[in-house]
C-alpha cells in the first residue's frame, strides 16, 4: 500500500481557510497513489487550548472534510481533531476516515501536560488498530511518542503507526530520534507527520517521515510543506520480524 505524510501550515484557529488550504496537497498526494494519506494534529486549527473555540462534536466539519476528501480520492484519510464527545468532554482525537464512509477515532492517550492539554482534553484510554487494505495501521498522537510502552501494547497487531503531531523546532531532535526508536523496537512502518509554521510563538520545522521496520528513511522532509510517499506490506515486516525475531524476546508487564 502507498501511504502518503503531509506536512503543512495551519491557519490559526481558522479550520475552513486550513481546510482550502490543504486540499490540493491531499489530491497531490492521492494524485500520486497513496491510499492513506495523514495529516497532522489538530490539522485544522492548530494546537489551540481553547477547545471551547475550535472543537467540534463528533461528525462535525473538520471530521466530515476528511471523509469528503477519503470518498473522492478513494484514499483513506488521517488527522487530529478537537473534538467533543456524546459525554461532553473534549478529546484529541486522531480519525482514520475511509472511503466507505466508515470512521475510526482514537483519543490520545497522554495529554502534552507540559502546554496545559491536561487542563482542556480528558485522556483516552484505549488503542486503535484498523485493517487498511493489507496493513494492520495503529493510531497515536504527538507526546504519546515518548511513552514506548503504549507502542510495545500493539506491535504484534501492527504494521504501521501512524503518528500526526505538532512538534515543535527546540525538540526536534527528540521527534527523530523518537520516531526511529519506535520503528526500530517494534519492526514497524512509521509515518510521522508535523506541523510548519509558527502558531503564536512556537515554530514548528516539520521533519515528517516515512520509516520501515528497520528504521530506514522511506521519505523525509525539511521544514517546508511537502508531500511524501512510499510503499509499505505486511510481508516486509513479516520478513524483518522473521529474520529477527526480537520481539518474541521482550518481557511482559511485571505487576507490582
Amino acid at each position: 500500500m502507498r501511504v502518503a505524510a503531509v506536512q503543512h501550515d495551519i491557519v490559526w484557529e481558522d479550520a475552513a481557510a486550513t481546510r482550502a488550504h490543504v486540499a490540493p496537497l491531499i489530491a497531490e498526494a492521492a494524485g500520486a497513489g497513496a491510499r492513506l494519506i495523514a495529516l497532522t494534529e489538530m490539522y485544522a486549527t492548530g494546537f489551540s487550548m481553547r477547545p471551547h473555540v475550535i472543537a467540534e462534536d463528533e461528525g462535525g466539519p473538520n471530521e466530515t472534510f476528511l471523509l469528503e476528501q477519503a470518498a473522492q480520492h478513494d484514499a483513506y484519510l488521517v488527522a487530529s481533531i478537537a473534538q467533543r464527545g456524546a459525554d461532553g468532554a473534549y478529546r484529541n482525537n486522531a480519525v482514520l476516515a475511509g472511503p466507505d464512509g466508515s470512521v475510526h477515532r482514537y483519543a490520545k492517550i497522554h495529554p502534552f501536560s507540559y502546554a496545559g492539554e491536561h487542563e482542556h482534553y480528558a485522556a483516552g484510554d484505549r488503542h486503535v488498530t484498523v485493517e487498511v487494505d493489507d496493513l494492520r495501521v495503529t493510531l497515536f498522537v504527538c507526546y504519546d511518542l515518548r511513552f514506548a510502552d503504549e507502542f510495545w501494547a500493539c506491535a504484534t497487531d501492527t504494521d504501521l503507526y501512524v503518528v500526526p503531531a505538532n512538534w515543535p523546532q527546540p525538540r526536534r531532535a527528540h521527534w527523530r530520534a523518537l520516531l526511529r526508536a519506535r520503528a526500530i523496537e517494534n519492526q514497524a512502518y512509521v509515518c510521522g507527520t508535523n506541523r510548519v509554521g509558527t502558531a503564536k510563538s512556537t515554530r514548528h520545522v516539520g521533519d515528517s517521515v516515512l520509516l520501515d521496520p528497520l528504521g530506514e528513511v522511506l521519505a523525509e522532509a525539511g521544514d517546508g510543506e511537502a508531500v511524501l510517499v512510499a510503499d509499505m506490506t505486511r510481508a516486509t515486516v513479516s520478513a524483518v520480524r522473521e529474520q529477527f525475531p526480537f520481539l518474541v524476546d521482550r518481557a511482559p508487564a511485571r505487576s507490582s
